[in-house]
């Protein structure tokens, strides 16, 4: 199936799982595995014998809006989201596998700028990273699921259990962006009943570059791969991808490694709140013992354990900490 062949309104409950899928993959880069895409699965070359294996869903409503969100946009964020997980344990991604659970009535265009915005997400954050797979149903709630394998190429994975006692604590990337973002959108792009307002490329247009940049960075995140590959190479004793909240986060961290974190909020920029309690900027956590040339910058040191698994400024931090979807998703929320 060629773009000529379809129409902006063909939907995908026109045509067979076989025309959709050849609508998507004649979209994505020609696979360079051994068996890629078209075979029951994908054989992959993983030298180093072992793969880091992450996966991570997107579901209409609590995870994105379509109103909101654009197809090339969602495509990037459901490869990015995946590809900082697997980088987070130092290993290179190496392929992604897609499931889409879509309503009969999504229109072709729609699937098609999806897979755009996957291969431009494997082009600009992880060269050499391609779809080689995936899965294809109807669901009345589009859902997208990606899973992402990586190789350690020989290193050690990093994990999130591997902080000591005298190690300092960076961040690689943003914080607070994303949460800005989330927060524009759900102040200026909501109606009275808290439903969703398109954002059209003219209320794009009509935002301030700071709020722009942050919208952007809410719905197509740009996690800092490359940096977090060389934090793992620099001998980063513990690294984890910083999605749901710099505390919440931090605390997983911690916890795994039986130790407390001490964060300076003077290091957190203008608005320290939003960088503690937002999340989905993926950015990267990094412990890095006192002896390694640490990357990124610092924002606390890893104590021995307390009461708190995480304190700013000496103290329990009292806000959220970050996203929780059993605790925070609010249906009547958009």
């Amino acid at each position: 199936m060629t773009d000529a062949e379809t129409t902006p309104e063909t939907t995908v409950g026109e045509l067979s799982e076989g025309q959709v899928l050849r609508g998507i993959l004649d979209r994505l880069p020609p696979s360079t595995a051994p068996v890629g895409p078209g075979d029951d699965a994908a054989v992959l070359s993983v030298p180093d014998g072992r793969v880091v294996a992450t996966t991570d869903t997107l579901v209409h409503g609590p995870d994105f809006r379509l109103a909101w969100s654009s197809p090339f946009e969602l495509g990037f964020k459901a490869a990015a989201v995946n590809l900082a997980d697997v980088a987070a344990m130092g290993a290179r991604p190496v392929a992604l596998l897609v499931a889409l659970a879509m309503p009969d009535a999504t229109p072709v265009s729609f699937v098609q700028g999806l897979a755009d915005g996957l291969a431009a997400a494997c082009d600009e954050l992880a060269p050499g990273c391609a779809v080689e797979g995936g899965d294809l149903t109807v669901s009345d709630t589009l859902t997208i699921a990606v899973t992402a394998l990586g190789s350690l190429e020989g290193r050690d994975p990093v994990r999130r259990s591997g902080a000591r006692v005298g190690d300092g604590v960076y961040v690689i990337g943003e914080l607070g962006e994303a949460a800005r973002g989330l927060e524009v959108l759900f102040r200026r792009f909501t109606d009275a009943d808290g439903a969703p307002v398109a954002l059209t490329p003219q209320a794009r247009a009509a935002l301030d570059p700071l709020d722009a940049r942050a919208v952007s960075r809410q719905l197509a995140p740009r996690p800092p791969l490359a940096t977090a590959l060389a934090a793992a190479a620099s001998g980063a004793t513990a690294m984890m991808d910083v999605s749901d909240g710099l505390v919440l986060d931090a605390t997983r961290l911690a916890d795994a490694s039986d130790v407390t974190i001490e964060i300076d909020s003077a290091t957190l920029g203008d608005e320290p709140a939003r960088a503690l309690d937002g999340g989905e900027d993926h950015g990267f956590l990094v412990v890095f013992p006192p002896d390694a040339e640490p990357h990124g910058r610092r924002i606390g040191t890893v104590v021995a354990r307390g009461d708190d698994a995480v304190r700013v400024d000496g103290r329990a931090w009292e806000g959220p900490g970050g996203w929780d979807p059993y605790r925070d998703w609010d249906a009547g929320r958009g």
